[in-house]
């Protein structure tokens, strides 16, 4: 038999072909910037040549701590392009975890936007193995320390083609860092191959085409934009760069830009649909949320301004998103609320993943019942090479050959997955389990609440009892009592929480999730409360 040449699969090979198919149409949109594909992919390649030639070699990693520029975008392309690591870090770690993450990576090089290189003043001297810093001035500012100017960096590249190839399709080409809410971030490894599917993945379920014009609402650093820096590269997109989510700017630039597409938490969906500027989109708009539970609240109301809703759910373990909420026959004909109510579920497995599970302690699958709690569990192409240098946890995070979400959910009788909760945010009141997610749907549906958070708090009698955090849409008033009838009136009343607290705001990443455990250890100092 005849051998059959088979090329490895990367996300390089996307870049390459868009600069090939349309190399003068519109790859990237940023403060009146605009840059082609065939710039884009000269941009990339110069940088690569340049990185080679500051001695960065195979399997090196180099950091980027940037907003959402063109260069963040180009690096995705660029550095892997040598068959180096990108490392895209989180911009608004602090510095110390910062520090940290760029000595565990091993990072000998760091590129960032001048103001954040900045605050990284105090921890310069302390950093173990990066020997270069390489500064993009965007904002004038002076880091306070000797750096590169990005412009010389790229003088030390050529034009000269480089190879859109990379010689083992599992060869890590970027590693994603975990939050670190409850211990040191973890390194997540992405694989040429799994980039490659997911970005396929990206480009199915958020129905992209040629004419997507994407708002960079989410951070590239997040799960390397959900892979969507290669996604929309891939089919010809363009990038609308946003350097930090704006209410009032993202409604202007959906105007002004003709925005198609966007990737968006559901906090900033809240803080979109209850701007000031928000009105019915000009345009079809399909936004794809993910990063917490939607609440059918949110999805009525963004759909009520004209959006069409695409629901995913993953980790950063699972390249970003790992399922979606796929619309059904009939689906058009269900009423608004039984609409919203159905594209709350997580759903079922990306087209180019494996199926996902919901499993027992025995790792056997529960009932499709909606009701039996048990674990996420996922495996496939689109699930992590590994943790970085840390064997331990890759092992613990794959027992029993799956890999653990630690999200708790019950699985629907039409095989689709509906969260209801993590498993250390579950509150077990009296030996019943009580969703928080249930708890917070309830709250929200109230006309005069924002958005909140509920959470675990000591109880003598019950051992743990729902408190719930509120934030009131402006100009309104809600007693916690009434919020409370409000949530009986909708669920069984040992659900409803004990006490409400009405807050300014609640404390957020990055990314827009809600940082539960900031509220719980306030709740808990003094208690023991173990959590997995």
């Amino acid at each position: 038999m005849t051998a059959v040449y088979r090329s490895e699969l990367t996300p390089l090979a996307f870049l390459e072909r868009s600069s090939i198919v349309w190399p003068h149409k519109t790859a990237v949109i940023s403060d009146g910037r605009t840059i082609s594909y065939a710039d884009m992919a000269a941009h990339a390649t110069r940088l690569g040549h340049a990185l080679t030639a500051s001695g960065v070699g195979s399997g090196d990693r180099v950091a980027y701590l940037c907003p959402n520029t063109p260069e963040m975008l180009i690096a995705h392309f660029g550095v892997p392009l040598v068959q180096a690591v990108l490392v895209a870090i989180n911009t608004r770690l602090s510095p110390e975890e910062i520090r940290v993450i760029l000595d565990h990576s091993g990072a000998t090089m760091l590129v960032g936007d001048s103001a954040l290189l900045a605050s990284l003043a105090p921890v310069i001297r302390d950093l173990e193995t990066v020997t270069e810093i390489v500064s993009i001035d965007e904002t004038g500012t002076d880091p306070g320390y000797p750096t590169t100017p990005y412009a010389d960096l790229l003088a030390r590249g050529s034009d000269a083609p480089l190879p859109w190839t990379v010689d083992d399709e599992e060869r890590t080409i970027s590693i994603n860092y975990t939050s670190g809410t409850t211990g040191q971030p973890k390194g997540v490894m992405y694989t040429h191959r799994g980039a490659y599917l997911n970005a396929l993945g990206e480009i199915i379920h958020s129905h992209h085409s040629l004419d997507s014009v994407y708002l960079w609402t989410l951070p590239m650093f997040h799960c390397n934009g959900w892979c969507t820096t290669w996604g929309v590269t891939a089919i010809g997109g363009t990038h609308v760069c946003l350097r930090q989510v704006d209410a009032a700017e993202i409604w202007a630039l959906i105007d002004s830009e003709g925005v198609t597409h966007f990737n968006a938490a559901p906090t900033v969906l809240i803080g979109l649909a209850n701007a000031p500027e928000a009105h019915r989109f000009p345009q079809p708009v399909t936004i794809t949320t993910a990063g917490a539970p939607p609440s059918p609240t949110i999805i009525q109301a963004m759909e009520d301004l004209g959006a069409t809703i695409v629901h995913v759910y993953g980790l950063t373990e699972t390249y970003g998103p790992h399922t979606v909420c796929e619309l059904q026959p009939g689906f058009a004909e269900f009423d608004a609320a039984e609409r919203a109510s159905f594209l709350a579920r997580q759903g079922v497995s990306y087209i180019t993943a494996d199926p996902t599970r919901v499993v027992d302690d025995d790792m056997v699958d529960v009932d499709k019942d909606a009701e039996t709690l048990g674990e996420v569990v996922m495996r496939g192409n689109n699930v992590m090479k590994g943790y970085f240098a840390s064997e331990e946890a890759t092992r613990d995070a794959f027992r029993g050959g799956e890999f653990h979400s630690g999200d708790i959910a019950v699985w629907h009788p039409d095989n689709y997955i509906d969260l209801r909760d993590r498993s250390k945010d579950i509150v077990i009141s009296g030996g019943e389990n009580i969703s928080t997610i249930e708890v917070e749907r309830a709250i929200v549906s109230h006309p005069s609440v924002l958005e909140c958070a509920v959470i675990a708090t000591p109880h003598e009698k019950w051992g743990e009892r729902p408190k719930a955090f509120v934030v009131l849409k402006e100009g309104q008033h809600a007693s916690g009592s009434e919020i409370v009838d409000h949530v009986r009136g909708l669920l069984a009343h040992f659900k409803a929480p004990d006490t409400v607290e009405v807050v300014l705001e609640l404390p957020k990443t990055s990314t827009g999730k809600i940082q539960k455990y900031v509220l719980r250890d306030k709740e808990w100092a003094g208690h023991d409360r173990r959590v997995n």
